[in-house]
């Protein structure tokens, strides 16, 4: 039996530890009399290995009682958008096609079993990163999934 809690315990603490994202905006779709309304949040983040990548992510948060305390599951529905902000200098690694498919963000999108993930792709033919996102589950996965695309480009920054 403590075995078992042990498990559930440390599978809750390796699902919350997710990169961080910051929370740009939201937008309330559903009212909800007891609890907070069901929302599409929109929340950034940079991505960890690449410098001046920033994407953005909409993503339904179930309110109500249950999302209130954070016991309910939010829906596998998502979007993104990635976007280069400044010069981008790829490893070696990414350059040499190592790079294979990298999980660059994670948001626990119910108590513990299912959570949203964006994988970062990197396409030498064409010179671009993708960004997919998709939700995952445990038991079985969702094939709702969004993707975008981050060609690189000669960062040519002009004054004003």
């Amino acid at each position: 039996m403590n075995k078992c809690w042990i498990f559930v315990f440390g599978m809750f603490a390796f699902c919350s530890s997710t990169a961080f994202a910051e929370q740009v905006g939201s937008v309330d779709t559903v009212f909800k009399l007891l609890g907070p309304d069901h929302k599409i949040v929109v929340e950034a983040f940079d991505d960890p290995d690449i410098k001046n990548v920033t994407c953005y992510i909409s993503r339904a948060k179930t309110g109500g009682i249950k999302g209130g305390l954070g016991l309910a599951e939010d829906t596998s529905d998502a979007a993104i958008s990635c976007q280069q902000v400044g010069p981008i200098d790829l490893s070696d690694k990414i350059k040499q096609g190592k790079d294979k498919g990298t999980v660059v963000f994670q948001k626990r999108t119910s108590l513990v079993f299912k959570k949203l993930q964006v994988v970062r792709f990197y396409d030498a033919n064409r010179n671009a990163l993708i960004y997919l996102s998709y939700s995952d589950k445990v038991v079985d996965g969702s094939p709702k999934n969004a993707l975008s695309a981050v060609p690189i480009i000669p960062w040519a920054h002009t004054a004003p």
